[in-house]
Order: structure tokens, then C-alpha cells, then sequence
């Protein structure tokens, strides 16, 4: 499952949606229900011809701009029209590419605003008419938020005002040029994740400790959350911990839809797949077996529970890590 997909399917569930509305753009107040938020058509661009198309620059084709979730939100009476974009490398673009989403955002509005005064078009005067906006035509905001997830810490412009050469621009010319911010969180530096009501919170927490072993640990020790941890934020979260291993053993540990994160990170570390080490590799792959079954015996660990991390640490059928483990076993008694 490629990450944005990962993402996407994750946030597709309204309640995550509106927690990261409430925990970001509302500071943690809940505002927001997810009976509040409707989905809506992700293409975003300008109007050419019949549909909405991106337009590059004047000289080449236009294409749809394709935004990662999008929801129109409500707001008492009002809404607000809201998008995630999840970034995992750096865009040293973003605060363009974030605004063509809002821009395209307004355009699609202005489109129906439009439509709907000439259709209506009794006592407008020449400018309503001749534009399609009515004096108090409004439109609802949009805001982007973009989620950061990667290990390199960002270094990119987070304003469009950051990408354009002022060079002996005059400063009040460049007081006059228009600035664009783009709401970048990147998750790896959130100092306070409690804004958070749902798995949103274990999943950036789990992001934000990835790259400590101990601290991982510890997180998934002390939460209980990630005793039976909901099977899509599961893999969403592992996907940035460079622990490939964990989303191979999933089924191990997955009932009922739920994973239970914590005994899946210990038996991982406990066999130093976390750390990349293969123990008994370097002395063949049957001697590496053999220690490895004497090592969990040592632990007392239980015959079934052995034969499974046979089966996932070696690659091998049931029946071979059942084989194994009465052959090596032997040597113990």
C-alpha cells in the first residue's frame, strides 16, 4: 500500500477528519463533529472551457489538480471548505502548490456564484450582470493544512513571499506584493499532541518516536491504545518507522480488525529486527535457526509462540518451523 493511499484511507474516516480540524485549526476546541463534515470531489483548477483544469503557465496544456482529502465542513450556519495534504518529502514549491488548491477551491465556487446571478439576474446592475457576482455574493474560506511526515527536518519555504527573488525590489513594492502562508505540521516536531481525541494522537506520537528505539518502546508500553490499534492507523504509522518488518508480521498479531502494536514493537526489538541485526546469519542460515529457537527457549517463551516468530523471522511454512523447532529443541534436553 503506497503512503498517500495509506493516508487517504485514513483520513477517509470522518471523525479522524474532524479531530485534526478541532486539534489544529481550532486549537484543540472541539468544534467540529464528523456528522458536521461532507466529502468532496478532490479536483481542484480553473475554469477552461467545460471543466476545471490547473492551467501550468500560458503556453502549455492544462491539466486537473488532484488535492488528498477535502471536506466542506460546517460551522453553525457557515462552512469552510478544508483539505489535508500529506507531504512526506520536501516541496520547495508547497506554498504555490498550496495555493493553487485554495485559489481552485474559490474558482469552483465562484463558477456556481456566477451560474446562479445570471440565472437570477433581476435588479443587478451592469458590473453584477456583466461579471456574475452580485455585491454580496460571498464565497465560503478554504484552508489547507499540510501534514509533514518526513525524517528530514524541513527546510523548504513555508511562504510564497520565501520563494521569490526580491532582489533590489524596492521595500515598498515588495510591502505591495500579495504573501501566501502555508499551514505546515510537521508531525516529527508537535510538542503537544493532547489537542488530539482520537488515534489521530498514537499515530503522529508513534511518527514523532520513530526514530528512537527505546522511545518507541516506551510509547507503546505506557499507552494502551496500542494493544488493539485500529488496523489502517497500524499501518499508517509504520510505514514511517523504517521497520518494515512490523507491516510483514501484522497478521500475527491483528484480531478482529485491530493490531496489537505493543507485543508486535517488543518481539521485534527482543529479536534485534529493529536494529536490522540477523542473528546467525553470518554462520549460515541453520545455525542462525538453531540459536534462535535456543535463544526464545532460554526466555521460556512458549513452544507456539516460537514456532510463529520461526515463521516470520526465517520465511518458513508452519510445518518447516514445526520441523525445526523438534529438531533443535532436542539439543536443549
Amino acid at each position: 500500500m503506497g503512503r498517500d493511499v495509506g493516508w487517504k484511507g485514513y483520513f477517509s474516516d470522518d471523525e479522524r477528519y474532524a479531530d485534526i480540524i478541532n486539534g489544529i485549526g481550532c486549537k484543540g476546541r472541539q468544534v467540529v463533529k464528523k456528522e458536521d463534515l461532507k466529502e468532496l470531489d478532490t479536483q481542484t483548477g480553473f475554469l477552461h472551457g467545460p471543466k476545471f483544469i490547473w492551467r501550468l503557465s500560458a503556453g502549455e496544456k492544462g491539466r486537473v489538480k488532484i488535492r488528498d482529502c477535502v471536506r466542506k465542513a460546517a460551522f453553525g450556519m457557515n462552512f469552510a471548505i478544508i483539505g489535508i495534504e500529506n507531504q512526506e518529502t520536501i516541496d520547495y514549491s508547497i506554498p504555490l502548490r498550496s495555493m493553487s488548491y485554495d485559489v481552485g477551491t474559490y474558482e469552483k465556487q465562484a463558477v456556481k456564484i456566477r451560474k446562479e446571478v445570471r440565472k437570477n439576474h433581476t435588479g443587478l446592475n451592469r458590473g453584477e450582470y456583466l461579471y456574475g457576482f452580485a455585491r454580496d455574493s460571498r464565497m465560503y474560506p478554504a484552508v489547507t493544512f499540510v501534514l509533514y511526515s518526513g525524517a528530514e527536518s524541513w527546510n523548504g519555504p513555508e511562504t510564497l513571499h520565501e520563494m521569490l527573488d526580491f532582489t533590489d525590489i524596492p521595500e515598498e513594492l515588495k510591502e505591495m506584493v500579495a504573501d501566501y502562508r502555508v499551514n505546515l505540521i510537521d508531525i516529527r516536531k508537535l510538542e503537544d499532541t493532547s489537542v488530539f481525541q482520537t488515534d489521530v494522537r498514537q499515530v503522529f506520537n508513534f511518527i514523532r518516536c520513530s526514530g528512537d528505539k527505546n522511545a518507541l518502546k516506551d510509547l507503546v508500553e505506557q499507552d494502551e491504545y496500542y494493544k488493539c490499534m485500529e488496523a489502517d492507523a497500524f499501518e499508517v504509522a509504520v510505514q514511517y518507522t523504517n521497520a518494515t518488518e512490523l507491516i510483514e508480521v501484522k497478521e500475527y498479531y491483528e484480531e478482529g480488525g485491530s493490531v496489537n502494536m505493543c507485543q508486535a514493537l517488543t518481539e521485534l526489538i527482543a529479536d534485534g529486527r529493529m536494529e536490522g541485526r540477523a542473528e546467525g546469519r553470518a554462520e549460515g542460515r541453520m545455525e542462525g535457526i538453531e540459536a534462535f529457537i535456543l535463544d526464545n527457549m532460554e526466555e521460556r517463551i512458549p513452544e507456539d509462540r516460537i514456532i510463529k516468530k520461526l515463521q516470520r523471522r526465517f520465511h518458513l511454512t508452519e510445518e518447516e518451523a514445526k520441523t525445526y523447532f523438534e529438531k533443535y529443541a532436542l539439543v536443549e534436553h
